[in-house]
């Protein structure tokens, strides 16, 4: 489904399914399943359809997660689903939000992970299942405290094997398999 044809309620819905079946459902990231059932995840839709207005947006979301608690806000997506569609422009953007982080002197403070419909890893072909740990329904700017995560890195024991277990995962799901957690069919 088009972005242009869908509300932010939509938006919001398709993301939190994808967050609660994918991310917390397969466990892709061990550290979201606490913040997410504190309703400490902030989800936002950008209705930016140029880069000034993600970037304007961005600082927004910037300022506003770093002036929260993290008992209120832990953690914000920015979904913006019409800009950065190509996956090319959005990775090419990256550089340019963590420039962002920077100049709101946020380094080690906050950082950005990503997430989009056509993610890819380099070294992959576009259909690989490796790429879906990173795949969101749109666009997504994670913006992530990183007190937060360094809590939660050491409360996980050997944190930087998740990768290779959301790999391993994903492999023994595969395409049909990840079609069907999407879908909602998980346990069929």
């Amino acid at each position: 489904m088009s972005a242009d044809t869908c509300s932010d309620s939509t938006i919001i819905t398709e993301t939190r399914n994808w967050l609660e079946r994918a991310v917390i459902g397969l466990n892709l990231c061990p550290f979201a399943k606490s913040v997410y059932v504190k309703n400490q995840v902030r989800l936002v839709v950008s209705q930016a359809r140029h880069l000034d207005s993600l970037l304007d947006d961005l600082d927004r979301e910037l300022d506003l997660l770093v002036s929260s608690s993290a008992d209120d806000i832990d953690t914000t997506l920015l979904i913006h689903p019409y800009v950065l569609t190509d996956f090319l422009d959005y990775n090419d953007f990256l550089d340019v939000a963590d420039g962002v982080v920077a100049e709101h002197e946020l380094e080690g403070i906050i950082q950005i992970a990503s997430f989009h419909p056509d993610y890819q890893f380099e070294d992959t072909e576009p259909d690989d299942i490796s790429n879906y740990s990173n795949r969101a329904p749109y666009p997504t700017l994670h913006l992530l405290r990183e007190a937060s995560l360094d809590r939660a890195v050491a409360a996980f024991p050997e944190a930087e094997s998740i990768y290779l277990r959301n790999i391993e995962t994903l492999q023994r799901l595969g395409l049909a398999g990840w079609r069907r957690v999407m879908a909602g069919d998980a346990g069929e």
